[in-house]
């Protein structure tokens, strides 16, 4: 399939807003396939759809591609040998070989308006019929063309789809594929703007800037014999093409949309654009790795990998033809894995500074670098750790009530007590090495009759106003010895308030 060829592939967006993460998915399928054989991965925007426009969508597009690290070999912004590479400057290439087709009798004009096309789709309702064209003006002498022209009818470029007879493909994810021609549409080629419809725009561009490979959603498969006729009408090749499985809701039903986010099973909605994930503290590591496992099997019941080793195995085999749930879940454990495993916590301290920044708060390095050992098992996202150690970050520290400070079979007095005894206990502490006083702690707790857990938990809500924390001695290291006990004389005061009151 690819010996002999030079592999060229392209992802094609339309720049209708920030990309969904199914494009994102298409993009990487395309990228593996390309870096694998050696070749070129080409991005090509699709603004021919001038109604649905969006001037920021390429932004959003390149910055998708960039945070998954797949740098086009060729676009828009990079130039290449075969652009441009934005359609909406490649319509006169379109309009030439629109108007080629009608001169050699494989397309003709069409002058039906909008009105009577709905007219007629009701028409076919009716019948118990899909909406389609009648093909009424496919035959019509030169003089019934020229005199609808003369009314002002809006005038498009239909292709002469063979009314008989099948077509075929062979899919390289699905083997031969074959549809029956009089099923099929003459549809629309060259729009009444001038702008071309996508199976026009594709077919042309993909012949010119000599695509070998197409790897597209199967939700195109539809759409792939009027591109093969159109390939033969042109008397040129079709490329190689692949269609890849949907990326369905969690529940199995229907493609994951924009319009309608996806929910778990908890009724939280999960994230369908690329932006989202990004602003939802995801790892682009474990982001590659995630999508590549949806729709292609790496072997060897392996599912953590490296791009490399993603490279090296993504020979466009393994594919698989079946849409797939959106396996949400399975990414939160990705990135828990990546974050684990894969970062060192020097690492993980400058990724998790922007979101301490996007967050509001102040980066203390000494801080952050202190306490991130202690949460780097405890996150599964990076924007888990605002949560979690936000609080050591916060310019001003909002104690805890008096009742969240009591602990299970705990009152204010003993609450009180415990704080007492912490107190004049850390007061002597070396704080360097603080995590050697848990033992010493430990009998603390036991010498005076409570529970070790209460004690630790009863101090963790005086420093950190939160039932979940860093472990608390990472904490007190954090905050230092005279914040931590700053913050528990803070802690005595409160309860010390609560129980004059209850007198």
């Amino acid at each position: 399939m690819t010996e002999n060829t030079n592999v060229r592939v392209r992802f094609a967006p339309s720049p209708t807003g920030p990309l969904h993460i199914g494009g994102l998915r298409t993009a990487l399928f395309n990228w593996l396939f390309a870096r694998h054989h050696d070749g070129t991965f080409i991005l090509r925007v699709e603004d021919t759809d001038q109604s649905r426009y969006d001037a920021q969508a390429e932004d959003f597009i390149y910055n998708a591609l960039d945070w998954l690290g797949l740098t086009p070999d060729e676009g828009p912004r990079i130039g290449g040998d075969y652009g441009p590479y934005r359609q909406s400057e490649r319509t006169e290439r379109y309009q030439e070989w629109a108007q080629w087709l009608v001169e050699n009798d494989k397309a003709y004009y069409d002058y039906t308006t909008p009105e009577e096309l709905a007219q007629l789709n009701e028409a076919r309702k009716k019948q118990g019929l899909p909406p389609g064209y009648d093909r009424r003006h496919r035959d019509i002498s030169e003089a019934e063309r020229q005199r609808l022209k003369d009314e002002g009818r809006p005038e498009v470029i239909r292709f002469k789809m063979p009314l008989e007879g099948k077509t075929s493909f062979v899919d390289m994810v699905r083997g031969k594929i074959e549809f029956e021609n009089s099923t099929l549409s003459d549809l629309v080629l060259l729009k009444s703007d001038g702008f071309p419809t996508y199976h026009l725009a594709n077919v042309v561009d993909d012949h010119f800037m000599e695509i070998s490979h197409i790897m597209r959603a199967n939700e195109w498969i539809a759409t792939a014999p009027v591109h093969k006729q159109l390939y033969e009408a042109f008397g040129w090749e079709m490329p190689a093409i692949a269609h890849l499985p949907l990326m369905l809701n969690p529940n199995g039903k229907g493609k994951m949309s924009k319009r309608n986010p996806p929910t778990d099973k908890h009724g939280n909605t999960i994230p369908v654009l690329v932006t989202d994930y990004q602003q939802e503290g995801f790892l682009p590591e474990a982001m590659f790795n995630f999508l590549a496992n949806i729709g292609w099997t790496f072997g060897d019941e392996q599912e953590v990998f490296t791009k490399q080793e993603a490279v090296e195995r993504f020979d466009g085999q393994h594919i698989s033809a079946s849409n797939g749930a959106y396996p949400y879940d399975k990414l939160k454990w990705f990135n828990g894995v990546y974050i684990r495993e894969k970062l060192t916590a020097e690492e993980l301290a400058e990724r998790l500074k922007p979101v301490l920044e996007e967050a509001g708060l102040p980066v203390d390095e000494e801080k952050l670098h202190t306490i991130t050992p202690a949460i780097q098992t405890r996150i599964e996202t990076l924007n888990d750790f605002v949560g979690i150690a936000g609080f050591l970050f916060q310019d001003g520290f909002e104690p805890a009530s008096a009742e969240d400070h009591i602990q299970r079979k705990m009152d204010a007095e003993r609450t009180k007590h415990v704080l007492e005894l912490s107190h004049d206990f850390l007061k002597d502490v070396d704080f360097d090495t603080i995590e050697e006083q848990e033992q010493p702690m430990r009998d603390l707790a036991k010498d005076n009759g409570y529970k070790f857990g209460q004690l630790a938990g009863t101090l963790r809500t005086s420093t950190t106003a939160q039932r979940i924390a860093p472990p608390l001695f990472d904490t007190f290291k954090a905050l230092g010895k005279d914040e931590t006990l700053r913050r528990i004389q803070q802690s005595i005061a409160i309860m010390s308030g609560a129980i004059e009151q209850k007198a």
